[in-house]
């Protein structure tokens, strides 16, 4: 099966969360048909138009990476507080936001997203921090733990602007006030 981020309407008002209409999204449409775009972002888009849904399993590990969570797709920690799997307004702002910040970062490194380039962008991100040393540790802790017993690692390849589009829908969720259900 694999994990969807459902848009769902903010507080639930009966028993079960009740989805948001695709309408909500019409307008991914418009970049799923847009030329020139790559096909995985063209996918992804014309997804969420069709169903206010996002695949989230392949995007799960680096979203956590770049999070620095376990989970946050699959709403672990709500799932833990609330018995509901749900990431509220507030957390789809929040992944957003990181998301946002590492498709701008990413710019110089050009629209293929890799483990490598992934990890060169986060390096450069916490080099200029307070506590850099100690997060740089973190961070190559966290790459390694992600590689495979012989080391090497994920073959992950995203077009940066599916990624984008990524962001858009948590953005989407935050602004219009909707929560993302982890339907698994």
């Amino acid at each position: 099966m694999g994990l969807d981020n459902v848009a769902v309407q903010w507080p639930r008002t009966g028993r079960f969360y009740d989805p948001v209409a695709p309408a909500e999204f019409v307008d991914f449409a418009d970049l799923a048909d847009a030329p020139d775009v790559a096909s995985p972002t063209s996918a992804l888009a014309g997804h969420i138009a069709k169903t206010g849904t996002v695949r989230a399993t392949a995007y799960t590990e680096l979203v956590d990476l770049l999070l620095g969570l376990e989970g946050v797709l699959y709403a672990t920690e709500a799932a833990a507080e609330d018995e509901d799997p749900v990431i509220d307004p507030d957390g789809c702002a929040w992944i957003a936001g990181g998301l946002e910040r590492f498709v701008e970062g990413h710019r110089p490194h050009g629209e293929t997203v890799t483990f490598e380039t992934v990890g060169a962008v986060l390096r450069t991100a916490l080099a200029g921090g307070r506590l850099a040393e100690q997060q740089l540790r973190w961070l190559d802790g966290r790459l390694d733990a992600l590689r495979d017993e012989s080391g090497d690692a994920p073959q992950w390849s995203f077009a940066r602007s599916e990624l984008a589009v990524l962001a858009r829908f948590y953005r989407r969720c935050a602004d219009r006030g909707f929560a993302v259900y982890a339907d698994y």
